[in-house]
């Protein structure tokens, strides 16, 4: 098996997702050059950062977190671009691994009992075939062994892009669009609410106050990236 897989490697190298050089055979996914130059925020283990201050006043966040910072042009941007619209949840799968990985050496997000991302609306799934924070949401899962809940919180109402939008657009554009299937799962429970990238938080607080329809919630937030 060692002689097949290195004829495989061989003929078949694999690149680093940012800078798409070669990498060696112990890297995985990202080369250990990019890896160095990623924007990493540290928020897993700081009380009060910028993702909960995202939230005060507007919806009671126990914990959160966003592993990068976003970037125009940067290296997240291109990753994040990659997984959404290029079919590389090995992206996912990097970035759920590492802050999985923060999450278990971090004295917080003791309590989680179950992670939901944030839904596509079925037209967008289909277009797409996959949800981007699926493959992230079950190794958080898979790490932390706790249940990934994909089919709880629907997103019923499809929207365009909030790419160029301002904060109030933002605001009104997921306002009313989430609901909650079998509710009762999820009485009692501290869930850990996950997305691709925050900026507003708005798609967050409209699935926030959605969740709100299970009795005695608990809520904490995990993004891949943070936008400035």
């Amino acid at each position: 098996m060692k002689i097949l897989s290195d004829l495989l490697y061989l003929f078949y190298p694999e690149i680093c997702l940012c800078c798409k050089n070669q990498l060696t055979t112990n890297e995985k996914y990202v080369c250990i050059e990019c890896r160095h130059d990623l924007p990493v925020t540290n928020f897993t283990n700081e009380n009060n950062n910028l993702i909960e201050k995202i939230f005060y006043g507007r919806e009671e966040v126990i914990d959160g977190t966003s592993l990068f910072y976003f970037l125009k042009k940067g290296k997240i941007q291109h990753l994040i671009h990659e997984l959404k619209y290029n079919k590389q949840q090995q992206v996912g799968e990097f970035i759920g691994n590492w802050l999985a990985d923060e999450i278990i050496e971090s004295d917080r997000f003791k309590s989680i009992d179950c992670i939901i991302p944030v839904p596509l609306h079925k037209k967008k799934f289909r277009s797409r075939g996959y949800n981007q924070v699926t493959t992230f949401g079950k190794c958080l899962s898979l790490k932390l062994n706790i249940p990934f809940y994909e089919n709880i919180l629907i997103k019923t109402s499809a929207t365009k892009t909030q790419t160029k939008k301002n904060r109030f657009s933002r605001w009104k554009n997921a306002e009313h669009l989430f609901t909650l299937k079998n509710a009762e799962l999820l009485e009692a429970k501290h869930i850990l609410l996950i997305d691709d990238i925050i900026t507003t938080g708005a798609t967050l607080e409209s699935c926030a106050k959605t969740l709100k329809g299970a009795k005695n919630i608990k809520l904490s937030i995990a993004t891949m990236a943070y936008t400035k």
